[in-house]
């Protein structure tokens, strides 16, 4: 038996979200339960692969050379080429444009998707969130350090979430709860239209 972790799939399961990490199916999961949508009872799995470079192991278990279920998925732009790639070797075709990944169901998040969020929602609301968890004196003294000095605060939060054990994870559903909904990051959005 497979012991990758989501190597299974529920019963009744139809598609497979494929995601790089734990935060990115906190995002995707808040934002269709925002939406309305119940995943579970629609047959759609979020599955976080442990890193970008898991893809193809997962191609290979959800694609049509195994469980042949319904495939999307969310990268960050760092691992594009990666993504295309994998793609081409699991027999989803040859991808050379993100337009073409996108067709295939694959979405591309600038830089990763806290950048996305972060800029959909601003700097101001960002920070916002992180005070309503009592987070804000943190992130001011992250702002302080010196490696921090002659960046934007857009980078600063970056930063941020991507410091601290869990943070990362906690603040992706905080955010998407924080989204105004008709400012949704494209891929996203085009991610859950897709399923």
């Amino acid at each position: 038996m497979d012991e990758t972790p989501g190597a299974r799939l529920p019963a009744g399961a139809r598609a497979v979200v494929l995601v790089e990490g734990v935060s990115d199916q906190a995002a995707v999961e808040a934002l269709a339960r925002r939406g309305g949508r119940d995943l579970d009872g629609e047959g759609v799995v979020v599955v976080p692969m442990g890193g970008a470079t898991n893809i193809g192991r997962f191609l290979e278990l959800f694609g049509p050379r195994g469980a042949d279920v319904t495939l999307t998925g969310l990268c960050d732009a760092g691992e594009e080429a990666y993504f295309r790639r994998s793609l081409e070797r699991a027999g989803f075709g040859s991808p050379n444009t993100r337009a073409e990944m996108e067709s295939l169901g694959f979405y591309v998040c600038d830089a990763d998707l806290e950048d996305e969020l972060i800029r959909s929602l601003g700097a101001t609301e960002v920070e916002r969130v992180i005070g309503a968890q009592g987070d804000l004196n943190a992130f001011r003294l992250l702002q302080q350090q010196p490696a921090q000095r002659g960046r934007g605060v857009e980078q600063h939060l970056r930063r941020f979430m991507g410091s601290g054990g869990g943070r990362k994870i906690r603040y992706a559903s905080l955010l998407v709860d924080a989204l105004d909904l008709t400012r949704v990051p494209t891929p996203l959005a085009l991610l859950l239209e897709h399923i």
